[in-house]
């Protein structure tokens, strides 16, 4: 029997904590100035600013309005309001790697004293380029031209403008980096809706953190706002963790491996975990949006030669090139960090999280002291 599609109401976000917490001091890109050399100018400044200092920044003046932003957040709430048996149709293959579509939670233990596992639901949605045949549930399915139409608009009106004031701030081509991430090419992009179930107050007092930390694998991770605080980010230069503030009208963005490798890591891949949310905000589930951009399946993730910029100042080889590794493909390096990362308990044993990913690269503890450096 059909599934009934409830009619999508409005979105109600949570209110902000009233705590006084360890806020990151952020760069913020204004895209409203976008489009003429001396703007683009400054804002790759900001850009690369952003991503050499912490890797993580806010975005604002995107031309996607909040209105459409929260209509993603209500059929992603829509989609979680499914009955379990329902969403475990659409499971891909997670222990070889394979990421779109529904990921249940419990695949980890995030207390080993206790056992407790991990409240974290995952559903991810790939590019609408005929690349990637899907069957979707029926609250996707309902509105999915809608969905594709926000998908392709973080392309043109995010990921594009970044693209080109990156490689602006690399003085390669205005081009050079939109040309590797287009949208009809095959790669591994996807918009995510994402769940962490709450967990009780006397859970939540055993536990350190949700999610351990970790980079993600791609070029840059677009985040929309969330105001339950539980985002966190390792500072490069201090090393300790600092809490991420949800700001109106902004996308909180980070750089990511393939970035990092492709710049001999003069971009920086940022540490980043989800911790316990404060108290005021420890009785109600998190619901994230989220969209993922990486390379196309076929770009070599060498060091980029032609930047005068890394030439300069020495950025001239990554991981794989140091330890005369063979580079791989985007493809090669996405799945088998997805492999790695979807491996179930894959934080019980210690030995795991150091693990080699590919030769020439080995996972780093980020929870544990000193290990500071992005990839």
């Amino acid at each position: 029997m059909p599934v009934p599609v409830p009619k999508l109401g409005s979105y109600q976000f949570v209110a902000e904590t009233k705590e006084n917490l360890d806020w990151a001091d952020l760069v913020t890109v204004d895209l409203s100035s976008y489009g003429t050399p001396e703007a683009n100018k400054k804002l790759a400044q900001f850009l690369i600013q952003a991503i050499r200092e912490k890797g993580f920044f806010y975005v604002k003046n995107f031309n996607i309005s909040q209105e459409r932003v929260n209509r993603q957040f209500a059929i992603g709430r829509e989609y979680y309001e499914l009955p379990l048996e329902e969403k475990l149709k659409y499971v891909p293959d997670l222990d070889n790697g394979k990421f779109n579509g529904y990921t249940p939670a419990g695949r980890r233990t995030i207390d080993t004293a206790t056992g407790l596992k991990d409240r974290i639901e995952i559903y991810n949605i790939p590019k609408f380029n005929g690349h990637f045949p899907q069957e979707f549930p029926a609250p996707v399915k309902e509105h999915l031209e809608e969905i594709e139409e926000f998908a392709r608009a973080l392309h043109t009106e995010v990921l594009d403008p970044l693209f080109v004031l990156l490689a602006i701030g690399l003085e390669l081509p205005e081009d050079y980096f939109t040309n590797i991430h287009r949208y009809e090419e095959k790669s591994e992009d996807h918009l995510r809706y994402m769940k962490y179930g709450k967990y009780s107050p006397e859970e939540n007092a055993k536990l350190n953190h949700w999610g351990r930390g970790h980079t993600d694998l791609g070029s840059f991770t677009l985040l929309f706002r969330q105001p339950v605080a539980a985002l966190q980010i390792r500072d490069p230069t201090t090393g300790g963790f600092k809490w991420v503030k949800p700001q109106d009208g902004t996308l909180t963005v980070n750089s990511c491996d393939a970035l990092s490798f492709l710049t001999g890591n003069y971009v920086k891949s940022t540490i980043h975990r989800v911790t316990v949310p404060p108290k005021d905000q420890q009785h109600v589930d998190r619901l994230g949006l989220l969209y993922f951009s990486r390379p196309e399946n076929d770009v070599k993730l060498a060091t980029i030669k032609e930047s005068p910029v890394l030439q300069r100042e020495g950025y001239t080889e990554n991981d794989f090139e140091r330890s005369s590794n063979p580079v791989p493909t985007m493809e090669e390096w996405t799945f088998a960090k997805q492999k790695w990362q979807r491996t179930p308990h894959r934080y019980d044993k210690s030995e795991y999280r150091t693990a080699t990913i590919l030769p020439g690269f080995q996972e780093k503890n980020y929870d544990e002291p000193g290990a500071i450096t992005g990839y």
